[in-house]
């Protein structure tokens, strides 16, 4: 889709998680004339930007403004890479969810569709709740979904409009899975539980998890998709390229891991033995935890996405020995 390296990017949520991952990969692309919008804060996701080659910075706030006023101050977008939201699955400020991952991501979508600029956006796995009516990114009855948290249903909320006006017809959703690796640090409880897992490991040489709390899955059994950062990028690039893409689409490894599994990888990338304690889940969370998650990424591999996927082990190695011990961002590896 992109006509050329010089083409202009809008990446909002640059300095976050997997959006500066993004721009780590448009940069290894050859991609650097990139407009990233985010809200900084007081957190360190600053540091995630030190590495990466991009043209301007600009507030979240003040992008929505000059999109609401039909400014052409950010230039000729052609790609808008929409991955700004706040993502806490505990955030309890409803109107705030709704401000900043319905109507923001819905102004943005009609702003770039206006401007024939291809939109690329962030929904979220979260939508699908419990899974008992499936994972399936091929559903056509989305109504049929239950997500078990607010975040989760107002990114639901988002892909239910967009399919009701018929605006999903011409952009893209991505529904990620358990994505962890590099530059994720900054998300303090929203972080992976490699990440967590590393610090508990150096500090105390073993790992807590959850007890199970249903008879059909043993302790530690829980699964989840777990999906590298950087194949969720590539993935993301893949469609945002592919000129027929359009709808909803599953972001994820395809395969389910248990979190004995993971845990086990992260003592194997440091060398160690496993250790593994058990704790009981808090009250507040057990109606509201997924005991399995497995993306179907049939439609992913339809649209042309014919990349092989790193296997857990590797992921985590790599991300423990290359970004982990050494307190890496992406893009310093080139430093």
């Amino acid at each position: 889709m992109l006509k050329s390296s010089d083409c202009r990017i809008l990446v909002t949520g640059g300095a976050g998680f997997i959006g500066s991952a993004l721009v780590w990969e448009l940069n290894r692309r050859g991609f650097e004339n990139i407009i990233i919008s985010d809200r900084l804060g007081t957190d360190e996701k600053w540091r995630n930007l030190v590495p990466l080659k991009f043209a301007d910075y600009i507030d979240a706030d003040e992008v929505l403004k000059r999109v609401q006023e039909k400014s052409d101050s950010l230039g000729n977008v052609e790609l808008v890479l929409h991955l700004g939201a706040c993502s806490a699955t505990t955030e309890r400020d409803s109107d705030f969810l709704m401000r900043n991952n319905v109507d923001y991501t819905r102004t943005l979508a009609q702003w770039a569709v206006a401007r024939s600029a291809r939109f690329v956006y962030a929904s979220s796995a979260a939508t699908y709740g419990d899974g008992s009516h499936g994972m399936d990114d091929r559903m056509t009855d989305l109504h049929k979904l239950r997500p078990l948290n607010m975040y989760g249903y107002s990114k639901h909320l988002f892909d239910l409009q967009a399919q009701r006006s018929g605006l999903l017809r011409r952009i893209v959703g991505l529904k990620y899975f358990n994505v962890f690796g590099p530059n994720e640090d900054h998300k303090a409880d929203m972080r992976s539980v490699v990440h967590k897992a590393y610090g508990q490991i150096l500090a105390t040489n073993k790992v807590q998890l959850f007890r199970s709390h249903r008879p059909d899955f043993k302790d530690g059994e829980q699964m989840r998709d777990f999906l590298y950062v950087k194949d969720a990028v590539r993935m993301t690039l893949h469609l945002a390229h592919a000129p027929m893409a359009a709808g909803l689409y599953n972001l994820g490894s395809g395969e389910a891991n248990s979190w004995v599994q993971l845990t086990t990888a992260i003592f194997a990338a440091l060398g160690r033995e496993p250790n593994i304690e058990f704790v009981d889940m808090p009250e507040t969370l057990r109606a509201k935890y997924q005991y399995y998650t497995c993306a179907d990424i049939t439609r992913l591999r339809q649209s042309g996405y014919q990349d092989a996927l790193t296997p857990l082990t590797e992921s985590v190695r790599d991300y423990v020995q290359g970004y982990l011990m050494g307190d890496k961002r992406l893009g310093d590896e080139a430093a």
